[in-house]
């Protein structure tokens, strides 16, 4: 069966490299986006930064549903995602890794449920799993 679900997202140039960003979701504000000096004044996060909080956030959405659905009782839940940026053979900044640290707060009670969810909660994580084998992205710009 397949199923598909549309998204969007509008961004306009503030100043600088600022930009507002608008998820067109209903009680949430606009979110600003900036580069880091000496491009930007840092006022906000850049690309890279969010890329890896949405990868580090559907890994935490994605492990913390396994185990509420496997009935493990999680009274807190961190996460830590580190990044790599270093230049490609043609000198270009690209991301060469993410690493993401997960500490979930649970009973040792529940341990056997929880080494089931390590063993399959990646699978289920749409942003990490998609960056992993790549999104196609189609460009458009228009005069």
């Amino acid at each position: 069966m397949s199923e598909e679900k549309r998204f969007l997202v509008d961004m306009e140039l503030l100043e600088g490299f600022r930009f507002n960003l608008d998820f067109h979701l209903e009680g949430v504000d606009p979110f600003i986006m900036d580069e880091p000096p000496p491009l930007g004044k840092g006022s906000g996060p850049n690309a890279s930064l969010v890329l890896a909080s949405a990868i580090g956030n559907c890994l935490s959405a994605s492990l913390l549903f396994c185990l509420q659905r496997s009935r493990v009782q999680v009274s807190g839940l961190k996460t830590s995602v580190k990044g790599l940026i270093g230049r490609n053979p043609k000198g270009r900044w690209r991301i060469k890794e993410i690493t993401v640290d997960i500490e979930p707060k649970i009973s040792v009670e529940d341990s056997k449920q929880f080494e089931r969810c390590t063993q399959i909660f990646e699978d289920f994580c749409v942003v990490t799993e998609s960056v992993r084998q790549g999104i196609p992205v189609k460009v458009n710009v228009k005069k």
